[in-house]
């Protein structure tokens, strides 16, 4: 049975920094693409970065990229989102989720969801 479990959220001020940690059971997250999508209240989930097989290929949406870093520790089966420079607009849910499909961000292509983890960034 696949689990993912998220953790590292939490409130913070606008400039901050914080690192988001999804620990995953069930699957192995270098054979798959391990992604982490954001919800804010009344929107629809969106795609943040995704970190794709074992060459750990990264991708990143543009409002996120150069701030936001994916990365992953395969003797824990762990996948982090590093978050600098944040702004009120990443406050949101953010979510870590499994897909074995490579090479996509539809939030439909990833059967496997943690429960997520509230990020709060104050003006």
């Amino acid at each position: 049975q696949v689990q993912l479990v998220e953790s590292g959220g939490g409130l913070v001020q606008a400039g901050g920094s914080l690192r988001l940690s999804c620990a995953v059971s069930g699957r192995t997250v270098s054979r798959n693409t391990i992604a982490w999508f954001r919800q804010c209240s009344g929107k629809d989930r969106e795609f943040v970065a995704s970190i794709i097989g074992s060459a750990g290929i990264t991708s990143y949406a543009d409002s996120v990229k150069g701030r936001f870093t994916i990365s992953r520790d395969n003797a824990k089966n762990t996948v982090y989102l590093q978050m600098l420079s944040l702004r009120p607009e990443d406050t949101a849910i953010y979510y870590c989720a499994a897909s074995g499909a490579f090479w996509t961000k539809a939030p439909a292509a990833f059967g496997s969801w943690g429960q997520g983890t509230q990020v709060t960034v104050s003006s």
